[in-house]
């Protein structure tokens, strides 16, 4: 970053629940919130830092459960997390902000455009879907039974394998061993209660009130949420834009790096104009 730039790192108390947050990027920077995926905390977007910060002020926090944010053993839908969002941004002044969320975040997204219109200038969707088909719902409570039993260890080998490509995952031992300790280091309340809340999304036929500018970013080859659940959003959301990750998985903003960014940077200069 260049001179005149600043770094903030803090919690703050918002909607209930307290947030770790981190802010990069010049104070007069152009507002923009990042959103990770579930077991991850914000360092997974260091990569996005890195060609961001120059211009677009980034705040990026651990979600309720993750890193060092506030786990709470209560229900939660993914609208509790958009809440999260809002109730942060209007805490530390990102109110008008850029959006971008992975996976779950992308949910949260979609949760923005449907339940707080007019609080981000823009949203982008990566690698996530809409909805949760109904023959799906079981393993997302496997996985909430598996956690419980055996803890986060148990989803760290099985994670890393379904998020990045197997020749990617040898060659990138020590980025992959950062994500996998994200993962293993993830509350177990905070992986189960958001677990629960994904097996009931079901937006696909809400999202044509979605008025926000939207850009839809899967990764091309993610087993996770493959990009025919991006289609659906796409399809259902008049206006939006699709850009694929090329060779991608599910965290395509950690493997392809410089394809993600320049898609994201493009749409975000764009919006911004």
């Amino acid at each position: 970053m260049t001179q005149g730039d600043s770094e903030m790192e803090g919690d703050v108390t918002a909607n209930g629940v307290r947030l770790h947050y981190k802010i990069d990027g010049p104070d007069e920077g152009i507002p923009l919130v990042f959103c990770n995926s579930l077991a991850t905390d914000l360092n997974m977007w260091n990569e996005q830092i890195a060609a961001l910060a120059d211009k677009y002020r980034i705040l990026r926090y651990d979600r309720r459960g993750h890193g060092q944010s506030e786990a709470k053993d209560e229900p939660i839908e993914i609208k509790t997390l958009a809440d999260d969002v809002v109730a942060l941004a209007e805490a530390l002044g990102f109110k008008g902000a850029h959006f971008c969320g992975l996976s779950i975040g992308g949910m949260t997204g979609q949760a923005l455009g449907l339940y707080h219109p007019g609080v981000f200038k823009s949203l982008a969707l990566c690698a996530t879907t809409s909805a949760i088909p109904k023959e799906m719902h079981q393993t997302w409570i496997d996985r909430v039974a598996t956690v419980k039993e055996n803890g986060m260890e148990a989803m760290g080998d099985t994670t890393v394998q379904r998020w990045f490509t197997e020749d990617w995952i040898s060659a990138n031992p020590s980025r992959v061993a950062e994500v996998r300790s994200m993962i293993v280091n993830t509350s177990i309340i905070g992986y189960s209660r958001c677990c629960e809340a994904i097996s009931r999304l079901d937006y696909t036929s809400q999202l044509g009130s979605i008025k926000t500018p939207t850009i839809i970013i899967p990764g091309e080859v993610d087993p996770a949420l493959p990009p025919a659940m991006s289609d659906v959003i796409h399809e259902n959301l008049p206006g939006s834009r699709l850009e694929t990750v090329k060779g991608a998985a599910h965290l395509c903003n950690v493997q392809a790096p410089d394809q993600f960014n320049d898609i994201l940077r493009r749409w975000l200069d764009e919006q911004s104009a």
